[in-house]
């Protein structure tokens, strides 16, 4: 029956995500069939089909292997795939991959597997789940059984030496995000972060896990979709664990409120994902003590994201003026920050303006 993460957390995380209107695709033959390109692990025809839905174009794999090939260029560079971060935001040579307008998922593809191989040589990791936008690899999660308090410290630890490791730069690069969990609430005594679901940007160094605790909890379920037994069942069989479905424990892992499955709506519901994609991440150099440039990847926190979406509520409501209140360490700077950006799309693309923004000290 396999681990017993697989059972009681990742394959209904799986099933969760056809909620979120992903589909699942099987893997077992992708290697035979050469669908992907290892190097970066871009399945080819995703994301030529997506491609050219976008850009309104009919380009030939021929076409998109160059494009590819690009992308390895810029991922080769010992920036945290910041290179490869900016093609995602205004595309390459005139070619979009994302469309972030696409909220209803009829031009990007969304889709998911399981246990995708992240190889360099005889070197290699499995992450549980990978979550594809248009064939690219842009996030994957890492599950842990149920009440193994040190699994979440142990999987980021040797997350940490993967991700420092230089053979796997191009995958660190195409990694925006990822989350970790062990599908158990959260302790909030703990210093160290080892229960609970835990999200982090990908990082060369120490990795920095957040907590999220959704607050527009209402708006998300409304466009949630109900579990199709076709699906759920081409994932057990994919799988080989058709044998545990309608037992106690699947049934009651399958909860849409689970903590795990609570973190993948947060994160992974189609406008969430693209709005952290878009507006939700951002890099920062720094010198360290030795005087050495060093690169930092940030992603939004659980209450800069809502403070965003809060700004954008208001404005979409007609009001010009107000205050944002943040606590103290909840990263009003950061929020500023991002807001730049987002306020800039909002005024040019809802009221055809130029924003203007001055900081005072």
């Amino acid at each position: 029956m396999g681990r017993p993460e697989d059972a009681r957390v990742k394959i209904p995380a799986l099933v969760h995500f056809t909620r979120l209107g992903y589909t699942y695709m099987s893997i077992k033959d992708k290697k035979r069939n050469i669908d992907y390109d290892g190097d970066t692990n871009i399945f080819y025809l995703q994301f030529l089909s997506a491609i050219n839905r976008i850009n309104g174009k009919e380009l030939t794999l021929v076409d998109v292997k160059k494009i590819i090939d690009e992308l390895k260029i810029r991922l080769d560079n010992n920036d945290l795939g910041k290179s490869f971060f900016k093609i995602l935001q205004s595309g390459i040579n005139g070619v979009k991959l994302i469309d972030f307008d696409d909220i209803d998922g009829t031009k990007n593809d969304y889709t998911v597997v399981t246990e995708l191989p992240y190889e360099n040589g005889d070197d290699n990791f499995r992450p549980d789940i990978v979550v594809l936008i248009n064939g690219m690899p842009l996030s994957f999660i890492e599950v842990k059984r149920h009440n193994n308090r040190e699994g979440i410290l142990t999987e980021r630890n040797r997350m940490e030496k993967r991700f420092s490791n230089k053979i796997y730069r191009r995958f660190v690069g195409m990694t925006q995000f990822t989350v970790f969990s062990n599908n158990n609430e959260y302790d909030d005594s703990d210093i160290e972060p080892i229960q609970g679901a835990f999200y982090a940007s990908s990082s060369y160094n120490r990795m920095f896990f957040s907590k999220f605790r959704e607050q527009r909890e209402a708006e998300l379920k409304a466009k949630m979709e109900a579990i199709v037994p076709q699906k759920e069942t081409f994932i057990l069989k994919d799988t080989n664990l058709i044998s545990i479905k309608g037992t106690p424990e699947y049934v009651s892992s399958l909860s849409e409120n689970s903590p795990t499955n609570r973190i993948i709506t947060s994160l992974y519901t189609k406008e969430r994902f693209l709005f952290l994609l878009r507006y939700g991440i951002c890099y920062k150099t720094t010198t360290n003590k030795d005087g050495i440039i060093e690169i930092e990847k940030h992603i939004m926190r659980y209450p800069q994201l809502f403070a965003t979406l809060a700004i954008r509520d208001k404005l979409r409501e007609g009001i010009r003026k107000g205050v944002v209140w943040h606590t103290q360490g909840s990263g009003k700077t950061a929020l500023a920050y991002s807001n730049v950006r987002f306020l800039t799309d909002y005024f040019s693309k809802e009221e055809g303006k130029i924003a203007k923004f001055y900081f005072t000290l």
